[in-house]
């Protein structure tokens, strides 16, 4: 193998994984640009060092991609993530391991199949994505267990009040488009205390939680209503 074609493989691998991660970048996930070209390119160097750089009957290159693929279930570990009742990063982990497969086939010089690798993860992780959610909207409860959105609903309220509260708040989420999960509350400062409500919507529903909040706000013993969403489960 000589420069041209050590260089050509390795700026394949680089190049088909950042690829790869543009899609990622865009949406603002764990592993963007930088992690999917940089998994991509280490693959395609240990299966050029594996392949050429020994020789000898003992030599068995294969090992190599079977190590590439187990170091590469431990970084996909690092970006899976469980919040509250919701687990996120199982198709980030998924597109690394991918990634990793594309540059495994660019050092190994099979440029055409590494290049129609990139394609299909691409274009998976673009049209699969509405198809699922598709999917979610039309099947049952069972089809729905994969969490879209994860909301907190916080609401801050007297001490003396945080029964009333708590009976108001949880009246005012038990809607249609949620799932309650957890609801917890805790002292804050002297005479306030602070609800935190955790639910979850197969898709984002911030409309319907601001009619929920609508309902709490006027409440006289409520001083500070807040509220933030994640975007967990199949939308990772």
């Amino acid at each position: 193998m000589d420069a041209l074609d050590l260089t050509l493989r390795m700026v394949a691998g680089l190049g088909l994984g950042a690829a790869i991660g543009f899609e990622r970048q865009l949406r603002s996930r764990t592993a963007g640009l930088r992690t999917n070209a940089l998994v991509s390119l280490g693959a395609a160097l240990f299966v050029i060092m594996g392949a050429f750089s020994f020789t000898g009957e003992r030599a068995d290159p294969t090992r190599v991609a079977a190590q590439i693929v187990s170091g590469i279930g431990f970084l996909g570990a690092g970006v899976i993530m469980k919040q509250g009742a919701s687990i996120s990063g199982l198709n980030t982990a998924a597109t690394l391991w991918a990634s990793a497969a594309v540059g495994a086939l660019a050092g190994g010089g099979m440029l055409l199949p590494a290049l129609g690798g990139t394609l299909a993860v691409v274009l998976s992780n673009l049209l699969l994505r509405p198809l699922g959610r598709l999917l979610d909207r039309r099947g049952g409860p069972a089809a729905r267990e994969t969490v879209a959105t994860e909301y907190h609903f916080v609401v801050r309220s007297s001490t003396l009040a945080e029964v009333a509260v708590r009976s108001a708040v949880v009246e005012a989420v038990q809607r249609p488009e949620f799932t309650v999960h957890s609801v917890e509350a805790r002292d804050i400062q002297e005479g306030q205390t602070e609800l935190t409500v955790v639910l979850s919507a197969a898709e984002r529903s911030d409309a319907a939680l601001e009619k929920a909040i609508a309902t709490v706000v006027p409440i006289p013993e409520v001083t500070a209503v807040r509220w933030h969403a994640l975007e967990l489960g199949g939308d990772d």
